[in-house]
């Protein structure tokens, strides 16, 4: 069993990456391991990720109070957003928030990441929707992110940044990597005319190859939201994924009602 010392040694790692790999400025962005039910490790509030050790790591209980924490450090002013996600998603042990360069630059522009471009962002991502703007350290984050957490394992936060979460640290750092790489894709790809982007055939193929490998957490393979509502999956729907979910994660009744009204005015009645 890996000692607490050591989970703590290896989010300092991880910290230490997203600042190096330009993922966070300053004391930007924050990372949080569950270690139980009740007992989290975070990083605290107002320091460089790039430049942590240790004895900079706090521990807070589910409510996000804190447990023990060293002289002169705070958890993360983001703690409640990591704490929704626990909530929600008892299969997650591990939440990284950043602000990735091109990831942020798509949050910003109000696009999120639906196009399916290329089989390794298919089957690891699916596709990344973005969680209306919230003001930071207060509950609106939290409640924008909520209902898009039984169906994706990254989520844009609008002019703010992204969050990643999965079954181990190391898998939520990877998933964050993994965002910023498909942002950046398709950006380049625009500016190229342009991405090709896989076939709705191809696509399934691919969904069903993650299916096969049995690979965990949520995925629009076999949880989009849309497809169960008989809308138009996450990778052609053109990212109305966050606008056709409502509180309960399915699709809007005034989504509903829109695409009724066109198919009846295509059959002409």
């Amino acid at each position: 069993m890996v000692s607490e010392y050591e989970i703590k040694k290896q989010i300092c790692e991880i910290g230490k990456r997203i600042y190096d790999r330009g993922m966070v400025a300053s004391n930007d962005g924050n990372i949080s391991v569950k270690l139980s039910d009740n007992e989290f490790l975070c990083t605290p509030t107002g320091v460089s990720k790039g430049f942590m050790t240790p004895e900079y790591i706090c521990k807070v209980d589910a409510e996000g109070k804190v447990i023990q924490a060293n002289p002169g450090f705070r958890p993360s002013s983001e703690i409640k957003m990591h704490m929704r996600v626990y909530k929600n998603r008892p299969d997650v042990q591990s939440v990284v928030h950043a602000h990735p360069m091109y990831t942020t630059a798509f949050a910003i522009a109000g696009i999120p990441l639906t196009q399916p471009i290329m089989p390794e962002a298919v089957i690891a991502l699916g596709c990344v929707p973005i969680a209306e703007y919230g003001t930071p350290s207060t509950d609106e984050i939290p409640d924008a992110v909520e209902k898009y957490l039984p169906y994706f394992d990254a989520v844009l936060l609008e002019n703010h940044g992204a969050l990643a979460f999965s079954d181990s640290l190391l898998n939520a750092y990877h998933k964050m990597e993994s965002v910023e790489f498909y942002a950046k894709l398709l950006y380049l790809s625009g500016q190229l005319g342009g991405a090709k982007e896989l076939s709705k055939s191809q696509v399934e193929r691919l969904f069903e190859i993650r299916r096969a490998f049995g690979l965990p957490g949520k995925h629009p393979a076999n949880l989009c939201p849309n497809a169960k509502a008989g809308l138009p999956s996450c990778h052609s729907c053109k990212g109305t994924c966050g606008a056709t979910l409502n509180a309960d994660g399915g699709a809007s009744d005034d989504l509903v009602a829109q695409i009724t009204k066109k198919v009846m005015e295509q059959l002409g009645k």
